[in-house]
């Protein structure tokens, strides 16, 4: 094994402890493009000298900034649209003849930039004004990540041109956002009220986080190995009451915990009831 392949294996052994992120072999390239530029700035010349200034500087912020680097991701606005249209059409009207006069409380875990937890929140806007009157108690979504500068952003709820553009419509642009300056648009305070932002991390204790009708953990799980991501799974599983929903991505599966969840097909998609 070369110095370079040494130095990268170092660096991904480093990263799964630091965070569960599995990095593939080849993706050298990634590691490249999303710390060129903080190496840069430290004076950093080789990865295997980033490793070694984290080990030997725990305190001082660089591993915090590596793990922001390499777990920052886009998103869009209402991703893969069904989640949302399901959310409306049979998950809260059930929540709501199960749990009369209770609060919704829900999880956007890994919410990256924000998209999630504000289009959650948009959805439920929608379902009160079809509905007028019966989700009383009305809505919490947490919602979590681990990049402390993503949630600094996803806090101001404000966003770009290039980010709008993303799967929102003209229609729900008009009703949930404010113009902010050119090119530039904020989530209305309405919206933003519901959500509120918290730094954790997947790998640490759940017990903070209390329980959750629904969770949304979309999307983030492919990038775990297969243990670590059914020891999430079964942590989520603890913070669902029963008969709660759990939301996956599009591309992922809930294979081997028949104990734990059931299977709901919903037309489209599928989606995972904890037992």
């Amino acid at each position: 094994m070369s110095t370079g392949n040494l130095e990268f294996e170092q660096f991904r052994v480093f990263l799964e402890k630091a965070c569960g992120i599995l990095l593939g072999e080849n993706k050298q390239y990634l590691v490249s493009s999303r710390l060129n530029k903080l190496m840069e700035q430290q004076g950093i010349k080789s990865l295997g000298e980033l490793v070694q200034r984290i080990q030997t500087q725990p305190r001082g912020g660089l591993r915090e900034q590596v793990v922001d680097a390499m777990t920052t991701n886009e998103t869009l606005w209402f991703r893969d649209t069904y989640p949302f249209e399901v959310l409306k059409s049979k998950v809260i009207p059930e929540f709501i003849k199960n749990n009369p006069g209770q609060r919704l409380r829900m999880w956007s875990a890994a919410c990256s930039s924000g998209q999630e937890p504000y289009s959650i929140s948009m959805a439920i806007d929608e379902f009160e004004r079809s509905n007028l009157g019966q989700l009383k108690m009305g809505a919490q979504i947490v919602a979590t990540d681990l990049s402390g500068s993503m949630l600094t952003n996803c806090k101001s709820g404000e966003y770009d041109s290039l980010a709008i553009a993303r799967g929102l419509s003209q229609e729900r642009l008009q009703r949930y956002f404010d113009t902010k300056g050119p090119g530039r648009w904020a989530v209305k305070p309405a919206i933003r009220s519901r959500v509120e932002f918290r730094a954790f991390n997947l790998l640490d204790s759940y017990a903070s986080l209390g329980k959750f009708d629904i969770v949304f953990c979309r999307n983030v799980l492919i990038y775990f190995s297969a243990q670590v991501k059914k020891d999430i799974l079964m942590r989520i599983h603890s913070t669902l009451k029963p008969g709660g929903y759990l939301f996956l991505g599009a591309s992922e599966a809930l294979n081997g915990l028949p104990d734990h969840y059931q299977m709901v097909q919903c037309s489209p998609g599928i989606i995972y009831q904890a037992k």
